[in-house]
């Protein structure tokens, strides 16, 4: 990491849909597929898709905070769930898929609840917010095969139709925090 990096760890549903994302955004050094928020270590996809562990399914990103801010990377997680459905996200349903932000710092806690604050206030959706935004506990990276899933996978049914719609409006949304063309 440099002197500028950071971490966020955030969970909005499955977590290939937000590393298909934060992949493209500028100023993303990496994204790790995970779980938080649970009691067991090292929790395993299936353990944790039973809803027993109380892990959500997140992404720990590291960027470079020189080229966008953690506010940034907040107004793109926003722009890509719905936050105001509990423990769901589409067709998703489990505490495994909640809306949550694991803040790192007092600082992150800060942008984090005046983000959602300024958001419930300007009403932008029919409910008010019901992200989680909790200190970050242990991270454990997902199984190998959950690593840029959409990279290596973009022709599965799950990703054709609930991941591309939501890069796409990624792309469309925040263009000019598009990464160069590889």
């Amino acid at each position: 990491m440099g002197s500028n990096s950071e971490i966020a760890t955030l969970g909005g549903g499955c977590f290939w849909c937000l590393e298909a994302v934060f992949e493209q955004m500028l100023g993303v050094e990496s994204v790790v597929s995970g779980y938080c928020g649970g009691a067991r270590e090292n929790p395993s996809y299936a353990a944790v898709c039973e809803g027993h562990t109380g892990h959500a399914e997140v992404v720990r990103i590291t960027f470079d905070s020189s080229q966008c801010s953690y506010r940034e990377i907040l107004e793109v997680f926003f722009a890509i769930h719905d936050p105001t459905t509990r423990n769901r996200q589409g067709n998703d349903l489990g505490s495994q898929y909640r809306s949550v932000i694991f803040h790192h710092s007092s600082e992150q806690q800060s942008v984090a609840a005046s983000l959602i604050a300024a958001l419930d206030q300007a009403g932008l959706w029919s409910g008010p917010i019901v992200t989680e935004l909790l200190p970050a506990p242990p991270f454990f990276a997902a199984e190998d095969y959950h690593q840029q899933y959409f990279r290596r996978n973009p022709d599965q049914g799950y990703c054709q139709f609930v991941v591309s719609p939501k890069l796409a409006k990624f792309r469309k949304e925040f263009a000019s925090r598009l990464k160069a063309s590889r």
